[in-house]
């Protein structure tokens, strides 16, 4: 199918089967949500899996009790750095010289314009701008699932301080910004599985300016 029959295809699961996704699968999605633009570069996000049923069943309660995330054969939770340091910024950009073959100093300027205008921003705005980047990628793996015909639930619907407690994310200079459960819809119990997919018209949703 084309991407645009894969998204007519795909909706916000709201009752998975319990069925395990191929491993092969789920790292064809986090492969997509890894090769995902990021500005400058930096991907200053993590995604985080979790399949351990335990846990699971104490995510639950943080994220209001969709059944999603214990119906779900793997958890993805992204998570965006709480800041920009000097040491995040320049443990990317030395890695892609190391790969790029190119001389130390190469993004010495770009650098420090970068750090001057994340210093202008509040912890908060810098946290923000790094969530909107992890967005880019949960786009990416949520596509990616669509061709994999893996299912796939996009919440926001959770407590972000209480998950990022539960998982140590503070400690590791991390913030959760959204889920994604993946798994397989149970059609005979998911009341969403046979609805029309309604999308505000093209007439609305696009202004063109010639």
């Amino acid at each position: 199918m084309s991407i645009n029959e894969l998204l007519h295809w795909r909706y916000a699961t709201k009752k998975m089967n319990g069925e395990a996704v191929p491993q092969e699968k789920v790292d064809y999605i986090l492969e997509a949500a890894r090769l995902a633009p990021s500005s400058s570069g930096l991907q200053p996000y993590t995604v985080i899996v979790v399949t351990n049923k335990e846990l699971l069943e104490k995510i639950k309660p943080i994220a209001f009790g969709q059944g999603q995330i214990t119906d779900t054969s793997h958890l993805l939770v992204f998570a965006a750095w709480d800041g920009y340091t000097d040491e995040r910024v320049s443990n990317v950009f030395n890695f892609t010289i190391a790969e790029r073959g190119l001389p130390a100093n190469a993004f010495d300027d770009y650098k420090a314009r970068l750090m001057g205008m994340f210093a202008a921003k509040t912890p908060d705005q810098q946290f923000e701008h790094a969530a909107r980047q992890a967005y880019i990628a949960y786009g990416a793996a949520i596509i990616a699932a669509a061709e994999q015909q893996v299912d796939a639930t996009p919440m926001e619907g959770f407590n972000p301080a209480a998950l990022d407690e539960l998982l140590g994310l503070k400690d590791k200079g991390l913030r959760s910004v959204c889920l994604l459960p993946l798994g397989y819809r149970d059609t005979a119990n998911d009341w969403l599985v046979n609805q029309k997919k309604v999308r505000r018209p093209k007439t609305e949703f696009v202004t063109e300016i010639a």
